[in-house]
């Protein structure tokens, strides 16, 4: 069974994901597919998918305009929610510190937080693509926890320009992640990997070791482009 995740960042509309959860429906599949959506979708019968959502607030509640707690996140449906994603740390400067603040208030409310980690194409450049993914780990994700999380490979200089990296080097980092999480306590913890990911290259990506299922942007918008990806593995 592989994890088959989709990120929809700031596109869709409710019709939209109903329109896709009816597809999903349909779908003979023992992989586990999850939605991750607008917080405005969130509370829409997801089937046999699970929603999930894309950020959530450091913080349980207060004076903190324009955020959303975990706990909110919980009471509307979601079971999951990804945290420290690339778009985070580019545009909000979200840290590995903020990113663990983020996974430790997710997991206090009952959600799994799916922790990302990757380096940018300076830090490739510069060589320090091992070192980067290794401290994101360590950093990011709580110290002594006994509830699940699921880590996300998403090598930042590929996401959004339609590039992948070689087998290889995905191969390498998936598992440098395993080790790490092995060191951490938390061995078999699932790694999915996440950059332009489509039909034509999930089932290549997701039969290198280590690599528990996929983390899908734009292909995870339409039925057509995400269900070839869900059926591309068993």
């Amino acid at each position: 069974m592989k994890i088959i995740a989709g990120n929809w960042k700031m596109n869709g509309t409710r019709e939209k994901l109903k329109d896709m959860i009816t597809a999903l429906q349909n779908v003979d599949t023992e992989n586990k597919m999850i939605l991750c959506v607008p917080y405005t979708m969130l509370s829409i019968e997801s089937g046999k998918a699970s929603l999930g959502a894309q950020d959530v607030s450091t913080h349980d509640h207060g004076a903190y305009t324009g955020e959303v707690s975990a706990q909110m996140i919980a009471e509307a449906g979601a079971k999951y929610v990804i945290v420290g994603h690339s778009e985070r740390r580019q545009y909000h400067n979200e840290t590995n510190d903020i990113v663990r603040q983020k996974a430790e208030a997710a997991l206090s409310a009952g959600l799994t937080p799916i922790v990302c980690v990757g380096e940018t194409m300076d830090e490739k450049q510069a060589g320090k693509t091992m070192e980067i993914i290794e401290s994101g780990v360590r950093e990011s994700i709580p110290n002594d926890i006994d509830k699940a999380v699921i880590v996300a490979y998403e090598p930042r200089w590929a996401i959004g320009a339609g590039l992948t990296p070689t087998t290889e080097e995905i191969a390498e980092a998936h598992k440098l992640i395993a080790d790490t999480l092995t060191s951490m306590g938390l061995a078999g913890t699932p790694v999915l990997y996440g950059a332009s990911v489509k039909g034509s290259n999930a089932s290549e990506i997701m039969s290198i070791p280590n690599v528990d299922g996929v983390l899908v942007g734009g292909a995870s918008l339409k039925p057509d482009d995400f269900i070839p990806i869900i059926t591309s593995v068993k």
